[in-house]
């Protein structure tokens, strides 16, 4: 859990906080996915904290502008949007580094730009394609003799942020306009019904092939609050868009995928509402905390959700406490309130 200036590790079960560290006045948290480890985001890099010990480590994966983190296939891959470098390496391999940083395989993108890689498990390297001046779409790079192959490129996805893979390794991405999917060695662009129709995160079961993502049509609207979503069937290669209630408005913060492959979104109203993607139906609501405003800022605490099995995580900051929930029942498994308003969240295990 972030703060400002540090970090606080609890433990997954009692809530109770077991370490705090002092950091940067702004940090971001990922999982590495290895049940024990999280990368912690900041000026120099991505820094590994143990959360088994804990400790906030001295081992670091150099960038100078560290952006997404993406876990999938047995491997961890990260972005550094300031020299466009991917850095790949495996999932598991921190648990038996000895502290250091494990052997890691890289590929460098013709330019800088706030991208993002994935790698499949046939080693395919999906990465997006950009600049400093915009991003166009995404390419598929093959590894041979020390270098990487392109065998595939898209340039229809303007915008082109944020990822996902679905089952059968049905990969996508957003763009300012719909989205694009890789699936089988083929790239397929989704258009939006509107002409600015931004999915800028994707929100997916690897065990369902129902993909959630947010949805923005107003490229000039204040505030981060969104009222609808997107809802892409990657086995029947079907896009759309759907509005929320009008009650239901949450930020990139608030979607989680959870038990039954279900989506929950914690909305303004305080409530966690349960979304059924394959019928587009909220089917239950869970009121868990007080309502709350947008953020001024998208890195402003404001409240949030992440999942570990069927256990969801909700943090508060006007009160400056998390809380665990039961996702099949809306239970309150336990809370506690910190010294500090939470900003952002990860889970390495539970």
């Amino acid at each position: 859990m972030t703060y400002k200036n540090g970090i606080a590790v609890l433990d997954a079960k009692t809530l109770k906080v077991v370490g705090t560290f002092s950091t940067e006045d702004f940090t971001r948290v990922n999982a590495v996915g290895d049940g024990r480890h999280v990368l912690v985001t900041t000026s120099q890099g991505f820094q590994v904290l143990d959360t088994s010990k804990p400790a906030l480590t001295d081992a670091v994966f150099k960038a100078t502008t560290p952006g997404h983190v993406v876990r999938h296939a047995d491997h961890t891959v990260l972005f550094d949007d300031g020299t466009g470098t991917t850095t790949i390496f495996g999932t598991r391999a921190l648990l038996s580094s000895d502290g250091k940083l494990p052997s890691a395989e890289t590929y460098t993108a013709a330019a800088p730009h706030h991208g993002v890689s994935i790698q499949l498990s046939d080693g395919t390297l999906l990465t997006t394609v950009g600049d400093k001046k915009g991003r166009s779409g995404a390419a598929a790079l093959r590894p041979s003799g020390g270098k990487w192959d392109k065998v595939s490129e898209n340039s229809q996805c303007s915008g082109i942020h944020g990822e996902g893979a679905a089952a059968d390794e049905a990969v996508i991405f957003g763009c300012e306009d719909g989205a694009l999917l890789y699936h089988h060695g083929t790239f397929e662009k989704f258009k939006a019904p509107d002409a600015y129709g931004r999915m800028g995160n994707a929100y997916v079961s690897e065990t369902s092939s129902l993909i959630v993502g947010d949805y923005k049509n107003n490229p000039d609207a204040e505030g981060y609050l969104l009222n609808a979503v997107t809802l892409i069937d990657t086995a029947k290669h079907s896009y759309r868009v759907l509005n929320l209630p009008d009650d239901v408005r949450y930020t990139w913060r608030d979607i989680a995928r959870g038990p039954d492959d279900l989506a929950y979104i914690l909305s303004t109203d305080g409530s966690i509402h349960v979304l059924d993607p394959a019928t587009g139906q909220i089917v239950k609501e869970y009121p868990v905390i007080a309502p709350w405003q947008g953020p001024a800022h998208w890195q402003d605490p404001h409240p949030a959700i992440t999942v570990k099995g069927s256990t969801g995580y909700v943090t508060e900051p006007a009160t400056s406490t998390v809380q665990a929930i039961d996702l099949r029942t809306g239970a309150k498994l336990g809370s506690v309130t910190l010294s500090a308003a939470p900003n952002e969240i990860a889970v390495a295990q539970g």
